[in-house]
């Protein structure tokens, strides 16, 4: 919100305050002050009269001119091309400072020039408060401008102050320069002395005007005629309180609803008498066709918007432009005065859909006090009666009813000072209480307040003790140390584990991606290990940004995509992100691998991204973080197989929880998202935080020496290769010593083919055999090796290739 020392000065006395102190002030009150500057700056300015004006001699824009300031006459060459003879202008003397630098006699192309004929612009004026015309060249003043006169910005109304309040979305009631005036004056307990104007609407004549409204998103709507008004140039004042809000005066009557608006804070249009056929006004929605406003453009209003309308055709978008068609023009003779309540949210919706953001849109959906329209339509006529001739008034058509804004609210010295910690006597309380006009009454300790109707943010106790303390200052409170407990400063269990895992994933080649929290339906529909109801954002920024993601993986197949997309084939990815549904928040690990995840070229050698390398990718850190491999078991996918290929993906479980899926994507998912093949995991990292952990052992390595074995068999070719290496691990213990002697079980060979039956596989692995006590004997090989046969025989129905 805009506002102007000068504007201020009118209705408290601030004078004697700096920019910066009163800036500090009402910031220190809970108002941001977040700029302020003057409007204009210069000093040894004076208002001269251009008397002689010559082309320059070597040159085709400039110009000497010989300037008369009243106790001399400077020489002055100048570059603008409207200067000319009889101008009154303003000049700038020898050691003015501006603020593009000082001004100092010189010499220009060979002749004297002794001051400069200044631009507004060239002043400090904001460009954008000024005409093209006053862009292009010098400021030409009035005719009647003083010559000499050593205050030419003060002239023009230029000399003024302007501040941008950052308001808080509980104090709309500082839209309103009024109430902002109070409230400034309350922050200084200084005296704030208003126009008066109350009840200057309640007179007119009996009135033919019909207001209806056919919505409940207009609650009140008052609409007055004004007969006969003159349309002609605004007072100065007028002027000069619209441009420090950053607002081009148009006429007397248009600049008078303008700054109606900025003094109560409620919007109001004026329509030329002329254009509402039978004087007519309804309020109404379900319209569905293209609009013109005011500004020319044309709008396409649907049936949920709010529309003024006369006899069934619109004049206007409630609470944010009027029409075209009805606007004040220099022949209107008379108007229809409309000053209204809307809903802000309606007005919100429709201001954002068109992309319309006005200062009424901006204040209706801010919030308005609920007797503004009251307020505005009072203080309107009474300047249109002194500054437009209004005549031939009628009175007041009211549609709706008026909210009734009376609130009181109690409360003792004793709970303002408990709920703040401080120790304010009743009298400083009540002080504040009758600065903010709430007029307190004490009876028996305690007090009672009128909370005026503007303060819609007055709510109880709390909203009266922060009124008490911000007015008083924060710096009364007391210090105190705060109680805090010794803590020692230690990554948590959770904590440990992340960076545990990012470190190993990094180790191995992988990099880390943080991607959006909040995705697309599409994503949240397509979540892995996340299926539960997702949290839905009221107002999302856009539709790929609506819901908080429950799985990782399908934002970071998008980062795969792009990666393709873009020419990079080989990529292993990993990301590690709290996610979220409406019963739980868990933290998850998401890995991609694609193309080849190592390689030397030198040696000619590369590891492909296939499944087995995931899954040893997942067996290792497994294993780095604490979890014996005995533990963890991979089980046919039978969990998705929506996303993951059905034949080379798996579950992954560690004893009987299931921790996460890997495997290969699914084609028609893959085709989906723009990937080709790529490989995939998405694990609970919760359930992994809650497995008890190994605890890391030492031991000697052995000084024996140990004993190959391979052994070849064949098998059914539904079996899983993880049942055969389970049951060798359970009969691996010499029977003898209790020891176990078999140290490593590898897989070499798997073959399916030539020379083996249809249905069945062949399966080699080599055995590892060795003591850390003694040299084995054949003896105890052989036993624990037919004990393995045996088990094998029995348990996986394995016959042994001769």
């Amino acid at each position: 919100m805009r506002t102007s020392r000068k504007w201020l000065d009118q209705y408290v006395d601030i004078h004697d305050l700096s920019m910066e102190k009163l800036a500090n002030k009402i910031t220190d009150a809970g108002l941001e002050v977040e700029s302020y500057e003057s409007m204009s700056s210069g000093s040894n300015l004076v208002i001269g009269e251009v008397l002689t004006c010559e082309m320059h001699p070597d040159s085709d824009h400039l110009h000497l001119t010989t300037v008369n300031i009243g106790d001399e006459v400077l020489n002055i060459v100048c570059g603008a091309p409207n200067v000319a003879v009889g101008q009154k202008v303003i000049v700038a003397k020898p050691g003015a400072k501006l603020p593009g630098g000082e001004i100092k006699k010189g010499s220009i192309r060979g002749q004297e020039s002794n001051g400069m004929i200044c631009a507004l612009f060239e002043l400090g004026v904001d460009p954008h408060m000024l005409s093209e015309e006053q862009k292009a060249g010098i400021e030409v003043l009035p005719d009647d401008a003083p010559i000499g006169y050593t205050d030419p910005l003060g002239y023009l109304g230029y000399d003024d102050d302007i501040f941008e309040i950052g308001l808080t979305p509980n104090r709309s009631d500082c839209q309103a320069q009024f109430n902002f005036a109070k409230e400034v004056g309350a922050i200084l307990d200084r005296e704030v002395i208003l126009p008066q104007f109350e009840n200057a609407a309640a007179i007119g004549n009996p009135t033919n005007l019909k207001i209806t409204s056919h919505t409940e998103k207009c609650p009140l709507f008052l609409g007055k005629v004004i007969g006969s008004i003159t349309i002609k140039e605004s007072p100065q004042w007028m002027k000069d309180l619209l441009r420090a809000a950053g607002m081009h005066s148009i006429n007397n009557v248009v600049d008078i609803s303008n700054i109606v608006m900025l003094e109560t804070g409620q919007p109001m249009h004026f329509y030329d008498i002329d254009a509402i056929k039978g004087q007519e006004i309804t309020v109404a929605q379900g319209f569905d066709e293209d609009y013109t406003a005011l500004d020319g453009e044309t709008y396409r209003l649907l049936p949920e918007d709010v529309v003024i309308t006369n006899e069934g055709k619109p004049i206007g978008i409630a609470g944010i432009m009027g029409g075209d068609d009805s606007k004040i023009l220099d022949t209107t003779h008379g108007l229809i005065i409309e000053c209204a309540s809307f809903d802000h949210v309606s007005i919100r919706n429709t201001a954002r859909r068109l992309n319309l953001s006005t200062e009424s849109s901006l204040r209706y959906q801010r919030g308005i006090e609920p007797l503004a329209p009251i307020k505005a339509l009072d203080r309107a006529v009474q300047l249109l009666v002194e500054y437009a001739d209004a005549k031939e008034i009628e009175e007041t058509v009211q549609c709706g009813e008026i909210a009734d804004p009376c609130t009181s609210l109690s409360c003792t010295a004793k709970e303002i000072n408990d709920r703040l910690g401080t120790d304010f006597s009743e009298e400083e309380i009540v002080s504040v209480f009758c600065r903010l006009d709430f007029d307190p009454i004490v009876q028996d300790g305690v007090i009672t307040v009128s909370i005026p109707s503007y303060r819609t943010d007055m709510e109880g106790m709390a909203d009266l003790s922060e009124e008490v303390i911000r007015i008083l200052g924060y710096d009364r409170l007391p210090s105190t140390l705060p109680f805090m407990p010794m803590t020692e400063g230690k990554l948590n269990k959770e904590q440990s584990l992340i960076r545990q895992t990012e470190q190993l994933l990094c180790d191995k080649g992988l990099q880390q991606c943080v991607t959006y929290t909040l995705v697309s339906t599409y994503k949240k529909d397509n979540a892995i290990l996340g299926s539960e109801e997702a949290i839905e954002l009221l107002s999302p920024m856009s539709e790929e940004r609506r819901w908080i993601r429950t799985s990782i993986l399908p934002s970071l197949i998008g980062v795969a995509a792009y990666n393709e997309a873009h020419g990079i084939k080989n990529t292993a990815l990993y990301e590690i992100s709290e996610v979220s549904a409406k019963k739980w928040i868990k933290n998850h690990l998401a890995i991609v691998l694609n193309g080849i995840v190592e390689e030397s070229r030198w040696l000619h050698e590369s590891v492909p991204a296939d499944f087995y390398t995931l899954k040893g990718l997942l067996e290792m850190y497994f294993e780095k973080i604490g979890i014996n491999k005995n533990r963890i078991s991979f089980k046919q996918n039978t969990k998705d197989i929506k996303h993951f290929h059905p034949y080379r993906s798996a579950e992954v479980y560690i004893g009987k929880d299931l921790v996460g899926l890997l495997g290969e994507i699914h084609p028609l998912y893959a085709k989906e998202n723009d990937v080709k093949r790529i490989y995939m995991a998405e694990l609970d990292l919760d359930v992994v935080m809650k497995v008890k952990k190994s605890k890391i052992k030492f031991v000697p390595i052995s000084k024996y020496p140990s004993i190959m074995r391979d052994l070849a068999f064949v098998v059914d070719r539904k079996l899983p290769v993880q049942k055969i290496v389970e049951t060798i691990s359970r009969h691996g213990r010499d029977l003898e010593t209790k020891e176990t002697i078999l140290k490593n079980i590898e897989v070499f060979d798997v073959y399916e083919g030539e020379h083996v039956h249809a249905d069945q596989k062949s399966v080699a692995i080599t055995l590892e055999f060795q003591s850390s006590t003694h040299t084995l004997k054949d003896a105890q090989i052989n036993s624990v090796f037919e004990t393995i046969l045996k088990a094998l025989e029995k348990d996986c129905n394995a016959l042994l290739r001769q």
